[in-house]
């Protein structure tokens, strides 16, 4: 038995030996293809909204107005508001990038992506997410779109990278985030006032626009000349 147990033990430590390689493996195929896209904007969102959506209709005009002013998309790849996203960059002929995951039920690369990445691995897929944007926008969304810009905004707050604009679109949707922050999260001392100025919320396709331009061209920097600090 202590033989039996010694061998499982051993092929559990090359499995998770072999998982590390494809783990690298995989960081280094984004890094390679990715490179040169910037500058480039990552938008998050549901992947369950229909096309038929307000939302949907107000993600794919902004994609589509940051593709005419020269900025590549960045998308998770999926349906929904990342499909959006990837539509209006393919209609301005910019880059449209689609950082697709595998998942049980399977997530189907939507079809506005010009260049389409598959990974294993959530956080491989979020580090690409983040590394080559220069803002951040994020439209409305479930427990996914929560996971991100939660961690977006840890990495600025721990300066981790450049504080890049975070934009909550649809000041509706965020207002109950926003109050949570406000008069649970502050109010404990969890986060600083700081934190907060951190975000900015935009109701109109304009409004988001101007941010990301004017912070672009004020800071002339990358996403990943602000990771690699």
């Amino acid at each position: 038995m202590q033989q039996e147990h010694g061998y499982e033990i051993n092929e559990l430590a090359k499995e998770e030996s072999w998982r590390m390689f494809r783990i690298i493996g995989e960081l280094v195929e984004g890094f390679d293809k990715l490179s040169g896209i910037e500058p480039a904007v990552t938008i998050y969102g549901s992947a369950r909204v229909k096309p038929e959506d307000e939302q949907y209709a107000k993600t794919e005009q902004i994609a589509r107005r940051l593709g005419e002013i020269g900025f590549s998309i960045i998308t998770g790849g999926g349906p929904g508001l990342m499909e959006a996203a990837n539509k209006g960059a393919r209609a301005a002929g910019v880059k449209s990038v689609g950082v697709n995951i595998e998942l049980p039920e399977e997530q189907v690369p939507n079809v506005y992506s010009t260049l389409t990445l598959t990974f294993s691995h959530f956080f491989v897929r979020k580090v690409l997410l983040v590394k080559y944007a220069t803002a951040f926008i994020i439209m409305p969304g479930g427990l996914g779109t929560l996971d991100e810009v939660t961690e977006v905004l840890t990495l600025i707050q721990t300066h981790k990278i450049k504080p890049f604009p975070v934009i909550l679109f649809n000041s509706n949707y965020w207002a109950g985030f926003l109050e949570w922050l406000r008069t649970d999260t502050l109010a404990n001392g969890y986060i600083s006032e700081e934190d907060l100025h951190l975000l900015r919320v935009c109701d109109e396709t304009e409004e988001v626009i101007d941010a990301v331009q004017t912070w672009y061209l004020k800071q002339e920097i990358t996403g990943r000349q602000a990771l690699s600090r």
